[in-house]
């Protein structure tokens, strides 16, 4: 099976939790130039879910593709979460600011997954999806009841996405995660064309490469890259820094170390540390493109500068030489 040609030539895709108000609420009008600013770049990949805004970045998306050629981008967004409407509901939740007038309900159900499909579709403005990424169903997020949730996505989940794919619904079928046994646990008993994969391979987390990694090598499984910069702390860095963001929380005192010897590595060449952080992973053979949120039109063009901006092989052999990397990671024009 082919997957679709998500690398455009920046290898950059755009991700759509800011569009959802992620932390800050952002009008209509600058969700819209961000999407353009994007699409006007070459981007061709943007990925959603009905979690971002509660439904608010799905209908912000199909706001700005809906009258582009059908085959000229590929889109993605999730299930897991079927949104309901509530007059009372918060208008702050999970995270988003202003949210839509819903509340969410986990339901990985083949009744939830087929509505779930079809919702986003309406808000889309669209009659297909090109993948579909079954959200956060790892334990982190379900604790417990995550041998449960695994039982239900092999038996209910996976064959559901299966039928719609059929009826033309959507062509691809993934997980959305930042977990890796989750990936690990799926692929040992089914088959997958993509993951989501936000967080765990990074300049700092190389959590998917002993395992993970090679799988998808080995059974053609493409991964598309979110929380490359780990939820902040390698945006920003971490000089000067009170209180630098890993995984959506303050950074424990060994990330802002080993953020600190990288920033030196990065001063030493005059490399950004954005820089570094958007092309790593894209050496790696499994990586097919790495997503990231703008909540701003600065910040996507911050990106694609950043993405390419030249960087010798001389940095990333300083960042080996002193333990800053995985021996076994590839770097831009190395593979150990």
């Amino acid at each position: 099976m082919v997957f679709p040609p998500l690398r455009t030539g920046l290898g950059l895709g755009l991700g759509g939790a800011p569009l959802g108000n992620l932390f800050a609420a952002i009008s209509d009008d600058d969700a819209q130039a961000v999407l353009c600013a994007a699409l006007a770049d070459g981007c061709r990949s943007i990925d959603t879910a009905p979690h971002y805004g509660h439904g608010l970045s799905e209908h912000r998306i199909g706001r700005a593709v809906r009258n582009l050629g059908r085959d000229a981008f590929a889109l993605s967004s999730k299930v897991g979460r079927v949104l309901r409407p509530d007059a009372a509901a918060a208008r702050d939740q999970h995270g988003y600011i202003n949210v839509l007038p819903f509340t969410q309900h986990w339901d990985y159900s083949a009744a939830g997954v087929r509505r779930s499909v079809h919702d986003s579709l309406q808000r889309l403005g669209l009659a297909r999806l090109d993948a579909v990424y079954v959200h956060d169903c790892d334990a982190g997020v379900h604790g417990a009841a995550y041998p449960q949730i695994l039982r239900q996505l092999l038996g209910e989940t996976l064959p559901e996405l299966e039928r719609l794919r059929g009826e033309g619904l959507l062509r691809h079928i993934g997980l959305g995660v930042n977990d890796v046994q989750v990936c690990l646990d799926v692929l040992a008993h089914a088959d997958l064309d993509c993951l989501l994969l936000a967080g765990r391979y990074s300049l700092i987390d190389q959590t998917a490469l002993p395992a993970l990694l090679p799988v998808c090598v080995g059974r053609s499984v493409r991964i598309a890259l979110g929380g490359v910069f780990n939820s902040g702390i390698l945006a920003t860095g971490v000089r000067g820094r009170s209180a630098p963001l890993f995984n959506y929380a303050a950074a424990s005192q060994d990330w802002v170390d080993k953020v600190a010897g990288i920033e030196t590595v990065c001063e030493e060449f005059g490399v950004p540390l954005r820089a570094a952080a958007l092309q790593f992973p894209l050496a790696h053979p499994s990586i097919e493109i790495v997503m990231v949120g703008a909540q701003t039109v600065a910040h996507w063009r911050d990106a694609v500068a950043m993405l390419g901006h030249p960087i010798g092989a001389g940095f990333w052999e300083a960042l080996r030489a002193r333990g800053l990397l995985d021996a076994c990671a590839p770097t831009p024009g190395y593979a150990p």
